[in-house]
C-alpha cells in the first residue's frame, strides 16, 4: 500500500512540475516531460527506499537499479505522453494517460529486481 501511495503522490508531483515547466514557464513539452520525470524519479527513489522498504540509507546499487528500471518505464511514459500530445490530447491528460503504460513495468521491475529478498544459496 505504501508503494501505491508513493506512486500516486509522485504522479501528482510530476503533473505539478509539468504544469510549471510546460504550462507556466513555456518550456518545450519534450524537455519539460524529461525534466519533471527525472526530478520525480530521484525524489521517489529516496521515499520508496526509506519509507516503503525500510532501508536506513540509500545505496548507489539500489539507486542505479532503480534508475535503470525507471529509465525503461520513463521511456515508455515519455514516448506515450509525447505521442498522445502530438495526436491532439491535452498535454496534462496525455501525461496522465501515459502513466498507465509504464506502471506495470515499474511494478514488476521494482519488486522483482531492486527490492527483492535475496534467496538463500543452496547447501552443497
Amino acid at each position: 500500500m505504501r508503494w501505491l501511495a508513493v506512486g500516486v503522490l509522485f504522479a501528482g508531483l510530476g503533473i505539478g512540475l509539468l504544469k510549471l515547466l510546460a504550462g507556466v514557464l513555456m518550456w518545450p513539452y519534450a524537455l519539460a516531460t524529461f525534466c519533471s520525470g527525472e526530478i520525480s524519479t530521484l525524489l521517489r527513489f529516496l521515499v520508496v527506499d526509506r519509507w516503503v522498504f525500510g532501508h536506513r540509507r540509500p545505496t548507489g546499487t539500489r539507486l542505479w537499479q532503480y534508475h535503470v528500471a525507471n529509465a525503461v518505464g520513463f521511456g515508455v511514459w515519455w514516448s506515450a505522453a509525447n505521442l498522445l500530445k502530438s495526436a491532439g490530447v491535452h498535454y496534462l491528460l496525455a501525461s496522465v494517460l501515459a502513466m498507465f503504460f509504464s506502471v506495470g513495468f515499474g511494478f514488476v521491475s521494482n519488486f522483482l529486481w531492486i527490492w527483492r529478498k535475496p534467496t538463500a544459496e543452496p547447501i552443497k
